[in-house]
């Protein structure tokens, strides 16, 4: 296991490092989701899920739809649908237990991103199914986040990554498929050509 040689242990060398933050970046943060935020939500395709359980045990989980599947319930609420996934209820179990979440909203084409931190409720409610209904299908349940924190999150990150350049992006060659992982990591007996079909199939008919 690699050694650190320099570890940074406490909060006064930690704040050494970083210069004065600008007025703006402590104000920005308010508690509700106002029309900035709304107008922000409505249009986010993807949102990554921060929870942990009682024992700290942390987990991020991906959510994506088209835009407009994460619903405004009102100004401190919002819903998030669960779609067919991996039956893994990763973030859901952590809530059960310990109810705070992080997430970040990226909207296609902007280098920004929201962030929204707060706490989770599970709901079964069916006026929140109804209304997160996609191709016909209905979810089996709801995270409905009670927002606490909500601010814009500037865009480096994304124009250092290029995520919206597709001219600068990187090679894939040499990665594995999900398959050759899936069968590597959990040392199944399966052909891989079997389970590629599994996965073509989980990519193209198990979406909804």
């Amino acid at each position: 296991m690699y050694k650190i040689e320099k570890p940074v242990t406490n909060l006064q060398d930690l704040e050494a490092l970083f210069h004065e933050m600008h007025p703006s970046q402590v104000n920005k943060i308010i508690d509700h989701v106002d029309d900035h935020c709304r107008a922000w939500i409505e249009r986010t395709t993807f949102v990554s899920i921060a929870s942990g359980d009682a024992q700290g045990n942390l987990d991020v989980s991906p959510k994506g739809d088209p835009a407009g599947f994460i619903k405004v319930l009102d100004r401190k609420t919002l819903a998030i649908p669960d779609r067919i996934g991996n039956q893994r209820a990763d973030t859901f179990r952590n809530v059960l237990q310990h109810p705070n979440v992080g997430m970040m909203l990226v909207v296609p084409k902007r280098k920004e991103v929201l962030r929204i931190n707060g706490h989770a409720e599970i709901a079964c409610d069916d006026a929140l199914l109804d209304m997160t209904v996609m191709n016909g299908h209905r979810p089996g349940l709801v995270l409905v986040v009670r927002v606490e924190e909500a601010f814009f999150h500037c865009g480096k990150s994304m124009i250092r990554s290029a995520m919206w350049q597709p001219e600068k992006w990187g090679s894939i060659e040499g990665l594995p498929s999900y398959a050759q992982a899936l069968k590597d990591h959990g040392d199944m007996e399966m052909p891989l050509e079997d389970i590629e079909t599994r996965m073509a199939y989980n990519e193209s008919g198990r979406l909804y």
